[in-house]
């Protein structure tokens, strides 16, 4: 039965301290998208230990501000320097750029914000839809299916990361190594301390999660030598709101990408990457003139922008309703609820439920705010493009060690965070992607405690216990056997997803960025 009380319970949370939060979270995330070389992950994981003396719907609504922002804000500076301001816009910058070249700056930032609003707007309705039923049907799952579903987050985040698949899985494999230590969840017996108290409890996430993603991407900035912008800027950004004579041609573009970017959100590691080039490569399929598109088309930009920002309520919506990030950002955030108390899945509706509602109108809200400041505020934007990055990497490390120091007072928290930006760092180089690492650090436990619980009640008899509950429901059958036939699947052929001039242009785009 619908309950129409579920999009209005969070407004008595909607005051003035959440708004502005909302508002300073949005802005801040555009910002930072629009700045080559950050991202939402490096952003969310160093401003989660800031969040600790706010309230819970404060800090999770700014931090999906940020979250969204930036993801919108990295099509910035791909239409002003060629340069994907996040990794998302790499497919923006294809026409973006040709079409500021041409004197239409404006026209393409306003595009790009037209349609991630809109794509932005869309997944929010998909989010407040679907989330409930499944987090209703997911109440019904059993050890063998939350096990189930652990282990496929794990293997679709190995398998989707930038990399092999092989390698992915050692970083998941790694990071439930790392999630093991400290007390034992059913027996409480301490393993893996390596003699030291502080580990008692396990490595603190937090401090882990900086360090993978906000120390190691500083040290791969001050690895690089200073460059020159490849291509002239663009500095002139005028009449952005000319995009909107667009919008009534663009409408089955934004409909069919945002589509594309919420179900390829909701697969766990999949992200706003590979959203913008399925979606750029299938609106080139069916182009009536997809020889302009890298020259300058409307429809380029409008397909990558739609896409990557749908991709934010996709991933929510797995997110929510069962408990698996939907892509690495989203695992920063689960981490925050944590921090705050909350555990994200299928009880998160009953006993929070003011919460997911404010998260509902919040992420409407925040849409809303892109579209706004990011018409009104593109030619300022734009100047922050010049902002010296050698003084920003100073920021960002002062934030990453005062932040992770916040958590507990504790220099050996600050210890970890160094370590584990070493650790990044090696598995950049090795091309090992971090991601999985962080989703099993999550769902580690959950995924121990899940096995421990079902081996207990099989009491030896594994395969007949197993049989037996796959009679009562199918649900973990059919999610095993997708998870078997994802890792197994690059043995035999790589699925031609994109077409190969997308693939061409993007590999392009890459080398010219590294």
């Amino acid at each position: 039965m619908f309950d129409f009380s579920l999009y209005t319970a969070g407004l008595p949370l909607m005051g003035i301290t959440t708004i502005i939060a909302l508002i300073g979270g949005t802005l801040t995330g555009i910002v930072i998208g629009a700045l080559p070389g950050l991202s939402a992950m490096m952003a969310v994981s160093i401003l989660v230990p800031l969040t600790y003396g706010m309230t819970a719907e404060v800090a999770i609504l700014m931090l999906l501000g940020v979250y969204c922002g930036a993801n919108y804000g990295g099509s910035i500076a791909a239409t002003l320097v060629n340069i994907p301001g996040t990794p998302s816009a790499v497919m923006t910058t294809l026409d973006a750029y040709p079409m500021a070249k041409n004197g239409q700056a404006g026209l393409a930032i306003g595009l790009a914000t037209m349609s991630s609003a809109i794509g932005g707007f869309f997944s929010v309705i998909v989010l407040s839809m679907l989330s409930p039923l499944i987090a209703r049907f997911a109440l019904q799952f059993t050890s063998l299916e939350k096990l189930s579903i652990a282990i496929f987050g794990i293997s679709v985040m190995a398998f989707i990361s930038k990399g092999s698949t092989v390698k992915g899985l050692m970083a998941g494999i790694f990071g439930l190594m790392v999630a093991s230590m400290g007390f034992d969840p059913n027996t409480s017996i301490l393993r893996f301390n390596f003699g030291s108290i502080y580990l008692n409890s396990g490595v603190n996430f937090t401090a882990a999660m900086i360090g993978l993603f906000g120390m190691t991407e500083i040290m791969l900035s001050a690895e690089k030598k200073a460059k020159k912008v490849p291509e002239k800027q663009i500095e002139a950004v005028k009449n952005p709101f000319a995009c909107f004579k667009y919008l009534r041609l663009s409408l089955g573009n934004i409909f069919r990408s945002s589509v594309i970017g919420v179900i390829v959100g909701a697969i766990p590691g999949a992200g706003g990457t590979i959203a913008s080039i399925i979606s750029y490569a299938q609106q080139k399929k069916i182009s009536k003139h997809p020889e302009k598109m890298g020259q300058g088309a409307v429809e380029g930009i409008v397909a990558a922008e739609a896409a990557n920002n749908a991709c934010t309520g996709g991933a929510m919506t797995t997110l929510l309703s069962l408990g698996i990030p939907g892509d690495a950002v989203t695992g920063i955030l689960m981490g925050a609820f944590i921090i705050h108390g909350l555990q994200p899945g299928p009880n998160l509706f009953n006993t929070n439920y003011n919460l997911i509602s404010a998260i509902f109108i919040g992420m409407f809200l925040i849409n809303i705010l892109i579209l706004v400041l990011g018409l009104l505020g593109a030619p300022y934007f734009a100047k922050l493009l010049k902002f010296p990055r050698q003084l920003l990497n100073t920021v960002i490390l002062v934030l990453c060690v005062v932040g992770t120091f916040g958590v507990q007072n504790s220099m050996f928290d600050v210890r970890v965070m160094v370590v584990f930006a070493i650790i990044g760092y090696i598995f950049t180089k090795l091309e090992v992607p971090r991601a999985p690492i962080v989703l099993a650090l999550i769902l580690g436990s959950m995924m121990e405690e899940n096995l421990r619980r079902w081996l207990s009640l099989a009491d030896g008899q594994y395969w007949a216990y197993f049989m037996e509950c796959s009679r009562k429901t199918p649900i973990a059958p059919i999610i095993l056997a997708i998870t078997i036939f994802t890792l197994i699947s690059p043995l035999f052929k790589k699925t031609k997803v994109f077409s190969e001039d997308a693939l061409d242009e993007y590999e392009e785009i890459n080398k010219k960025n590294s």
